[in-house]
């Protein structure tokens, strides 16, 4: 799991709408990537319940009602919100009658001389380590390079988080540096390998 946090909020220049991406893509044994909906805040509040204790190590203290179907849809509300205003991209993992395997999410889209944005991800406990999240991070690279026009991808992963490591390596991130208690994640500011992706060269639009 890789979470992103919001440095460059307040450095974002110019309002670019993001590119509607509507079109899903079939990843590794047969779930599909595509965008989040408001409609997906109950089936959410299941997987979030669900794997709890799975997220728990990597992920920043929860509020009290998080893990319901208001909770879910006050967040997805401010998400989608941010979306059509060009500042990220959510997309979910839906293994169809299995609900939802994980979550993709591009935030902090910075336009301008920047053109970058941070990946933020997991996957769901009973799907870790058959190659999921690697599909589903491939995948989020090339539409954020393809689709929107973005240069650079950069993660975050705490020292201790091995699997999001691997799959980032996996993915064409390299490692530029460590950040000391970059983070709150789990009731204490943890240190982060910090990771990035170029992905193209092109002159920003």
């Amino acid at each position: 799991m890789v979470r992103a946090d919001a440095r460059f909020a307040a450095a974002r220049g110019p309002s670019y709408a993001t590119k509607m991406i509507t079109r899903p893509r079939t990843l590794a044994h047969g779930v599909v990537l595509r965008p989040v909906a408001l409609a997906d805040a109950a089936a959410l509040a299941c997987a979030y319940a669900a794997n709890r204790d799975h997220l728990r190590p990597w992920e920043p203290r929860r509020p009290d009602g998080f893990e319901t179907t208001e909770g879910q849809a006050a967040r997805l509300t401010g998400l989608l919100e941010l979306r059509d205003a060009g500042r990220a991209m959510p997309w979910v993992l839906d293994a169809g009658d299995e609900g939802i395997a994980g979550i993709v999410n591009l935030n902090n889209v910075v336009r301008g001389a920047f053109h970058s944005a941070q990946l933020g991800y997991w996957v769901a406990a009973a799907r870790a380590g058959r190659g999921l999240g690697t599909a589903a991070v491939e995948a989020a690279c090339d539409l954020a390079g393809e689709e929107l026009g973005l240069h650079r991808i950069e993660a975050g992963t705490v020292t201790t988080n091995a699997a999001s490591r691997r799959v980032l390596e996996k993915c064409g991130f390299e490692r530029i540096g460590t950040a000391p208690r970059y983070l709150h994640i789990d009731g204490a500011w943890r240190d982060h390998y910090l990771f990035q992706r170029i992905l193209n060269d092109r002159a920003p639009r």
